[in-house]
C-alpha cells in the first residue's frame, strides 16, 4: 500500500509558474509508474502527464506539452510537476496517481493507475 500526497496548488496569476510535488508514504515511488491528471469543475478527470518507471519516457497532453514537465526525484520519493505559462484553463484540482502492476512505459488512462493521492487546488486568474 502507498499513500499519496499532493502540495504546491494555489492561487497564481496567468502567466504565472507552480511547482506541484507528489509524495509517497509506505512505498519507494521510483518502483512505479507514475501520472498526473486533473479535474475541472463539471468536466471529466483527464491525464495531463505521466513519467514511467524509470523516468525514461514520459508523456503529456497537447493542452499542457511546452508548459509542463514531469519528473522524478528519487531522492526526495517525489513526483514533482513544473507548470509554467499557467492559463486560466488550468484551473482545476490536480492529482497524482500510482500504478503497482507491472509497467513499461507511460499510461493515461485513470484505470492504469491503483492508488490515488487527495488532489490539489490550482486556480489561475486571468
Amino acid at each position: 500500500q502507498v499513500q499519496l500526497v499532493e502540495s504546491g496548488g494555489g492561487l497564481v496569476q496567468a502567466g504565472g509558474s507552480l511547482r506541484l510535488s507528489c509524495a509517497a508514504s509506505g512505498r519507494t515511488l521510483s518502483t512505479y509508474a507514475m501520472g498526473w491528471f486533473r479535474q475541472a469543475p463539471g468536466k471529466e478527470r483527464e491525464i495531463i502527464a505521466a513519467i514511467s518507471r524509470t523516468g525514461g519516457s514520459t508523456y503529456y497532453a497537447d493542452s499542457v506539452k511546452d508548459r509542463f514537465t514531469i519528473s522524478r526525484d528519487n531522492a526526495k520519493n517525489t513526483v514533482p510537476l513544473q507548470m509554467s505559462s499557467l492559463k486560466p484553463e488550468d484551473t482545476a484540482v490536480y492529482f497524482c496517481a500510482a500504478r503497482s502492476r507491472y509497467s513499461s512505459g507511460t499510461y493515461t488512462s485513470m484505470k492504469d493507475y491503483d492508488y490515488w493521492g487527495r488532489g490539489t487546488q490550482v486556480t489561475v486568474s486571468s
